[in-house]
């Protein structure tokens, strides 16, 4: 027998009332707030296929010389390069409980108010996911661990780096694992899980905490300093971000989306400089002279928070502000800037970067590219956005996304190490 919920007019009100609240254009809205480089990248929403081909010319033809016969002769022709890029997903759950619904039969404006909250609320967790993700490898880490913990009850992992905190909340379960890839799953305590359940956070000291997670270095516990920190189920599985295409020592030989880059490992996988000697303005500029010198024209640069205020001190009066807004939503960003070898750059402080890194980039160059937008709310079936759980007296709404980051000319960025 049909639930008599799903047949009231309440149903049918807030369905409609819900389509209404989060179309396509308030969703990005809610996206793109407070996350610069997911909002400025550009987008391509018709992520198709099984692959996208990204061709990049490594150079063209070298059939030259100052002797005509010695230029004729010679065999060279352009290397032409192609990343096959493929998609990853990423999803978020929202739980409406049943009896919510019930209990809001005849005041369809609380209930709304309610389902809107935890919706959002799913909203913004993958929002966060992929604004992380965006700056990194691809592996999934979130933070490294600064020593191993002490024995105690509820466990208690100091980052090593403070600044990581941001990607941090309560409720999430992580993972540690000794190495990015391979390596072994780390333990609290022989016998115990290795799924560990954030209880709480201090985001001054970089801490977090695991109650009734008991860590005991005589009994398995084998956490150490440096191991990696994963949300569970995210280990290799996200998207390739500025990290994976300029990474921060050259790529080897192992193939990125099917291509070998060390034929040319600046033109292949980006430019690098070490600016963590130098003052911050001269580091950027210097990253800047690097891209110039390969033919790039960087446009904007991101970085922490804490880096953005130490470039603002240091510019002192010299300071020059700006506005920066997404071409495709209601959304801006105060940005510094500062002059390069190929003119004005936009530097803009974003939570999502990695603590003491500063990407130069020419940001015409990029782009997210995704099957349908990122996030969506899952609801191709024409089902609905809520949908029972066949396990739970419960409603769920589920966004997710598919897609991947790619760059045209990877040697037009660069990864500035500030420390």
């Amino acid at each position: 027998m049909s639930d008599p919920a799903s047949q009231s007019p309440l149903s049918t009100s807030v369905s409609q009332a819900l389509k209404e609240h989060y179309k396509p254009q308030r969703v990005k809205n809610m996206v793109y707030e407070n996350n610069p480089l997911l909002a400025l990248m550009p987008k391509y929403e018709k992520f198709g296929g099984e692959n996208m081909p990204i061709p990049i010319i490594v150079t063209g033809p070298q059939r030259r010389s100052a002797t005509f016969a010695t230029a004729q002769a010679n065999p060279s022709t352009s290397t032409l390069k192609q990343f096959l890029l493929t998609r990853s997903k990423d999803y978020s759950f929202a739980l409406i409980e049943h009896e919510a619904i019930r209990a809001s039969q005849n005041n369809t404006d609380a209930f709304l108010r309610y389902a809107t909250m935890e919706i959002d609320g799913a909203i913004h967790s993958l929002k966060r996911s992929l604004a992380i993700a965006m700056y990194r490898d691809g592996n999934g880490a979130r933070g490294q661990v600064s020593a191993e913990p002490s024995d105690s009850a509820n466990m208690v992992i100091t980052l090593q780096n403070a600044e990581d905190i941001t990607n941090f909340e309560v409720g999430m379960v992580l993972n540690v694992h000794s190495a990015l890839t391979g390596g072994s799953q780390r333990t609290a305590k022989t016998g115990t899980t290795q799924d560990f359940t954030v209880d709480a956070i201090d985001r001054d000291a970089g801490t977090l905490t695991f109650t009734g997670q008991e860590y005991a270095t005589g009994s398995g516990g084998d956490i150490g300093a440096a191991d990696f920190i994963f949300v569970q189920g995210d280990r290799g599985a996200m998207i390739s971000g500025l990290e994976a295409w300029c990474p921060a020592a050259a790529p080897g030989a192992t193939a990125f989306f099917g291509v070998d880059r060390t034929a040319d490992a600046t033109r292949l996988g980006g430019n690098r400089f070490d600016g963590s000697a130098l003052p911050i303005e001269e580091a950027l500029i210097g990253g800047a002279a690097r891209v110039a010198r390969e033919g790039g024209a960087p446009t904007h640069c991101f970085m922490d928070f804490a880096s953005y205020s130490n470039l603002e001190k240091a510019l002192g009066s010299k300071v020059v502000y700006d506005k920066v807004k997404s071409s495709d939503a209601d959304v801006g960003f105060t940005a510094l800037v500062i002059n390069g070898p190929r003119g004005p750059m936009k530097v803009i402080a974003d939570q999502n970067c990695q603590p003491d890194v500063a990407w130069m980039l020419q940001l015409d160059t990029w782009s997210l590219n995704t099957l349908g937008a990122a996030p969506q709310i899952l609801d191709a079936d024409g089902a609905g956005q809520l949908l029972r759980t066949h396990h739970l007296d419960a409603y769920e709404c589920r966004v997710g996304y598919y897609g991947n980051v790619a760059t045209n000319a990877p040697g037009y960025n660069c990864r500035v190490a500030l420390a």
